[in-house]
């Protein structure tokens, strides 16, 4: 498989198009795409395309191991999250069971609180009601 690093805005999308295609033509036993931060730099419809893009590569039989900071995107793409903290595991699982309010408040050292949208039940992260460590509970 080829080393790829990707770049960023337009180019980043059209590099991340052409290794999933040429990934699965390929078809030499296991394929995996690794990204570094894939979405960072993108508009958010960008940043839907390249998700898209990797779960339209997954369902087809491949491997997608990215890293994210975009919480929200997180939690509407994967199938499992390992969220990280001080370079070590903090929770693994469904983003469901991993992103709930107390372990991204401790993983993140603030005050965050985790909903759910009503129709498809995918967790969501509320940044405008974050407080930062040590100043109490958010307003509102």
């Amino acid at each position: 498989m080829p080393l790829l690093a990707l770049l960023t805005g337009q180019d980043q999308n059209e590099a991340l198009a052409s290794i999933i295609l040429w990934e699965v033509r390929a078809q030499h036993g296991p394929n995996w795409l690794f990204l570094d931060e894939p979405v960072a730099s993108l508009d958010i419809g960008q940043k839907l395309v390249v998700m898209r893009l990797a779960r339209e590569f997954a369902v087809g039989g491949g491997g997608v191991v990215t890293v994210l900071h975009d919480l929200n995107l997180a939690a509407m793409f994967a199938d499992v999250i390992v969220v990280m903290r001080q370079g070590r595991v903090a929770a693994r699982g469904t983003p469901s069971d991993v992103m709930t309010s107390d372990i991204l408040s401790q993983v993140y050292d603030c005050h965050l609180r985790v909903s759910t949208t009503p129709p498809v039940g995918i967790p969501y992260i509320l940044p405008h009601v974050a407080g930062a460590a040590g100043l109490g509970s958010p307003s509102g």
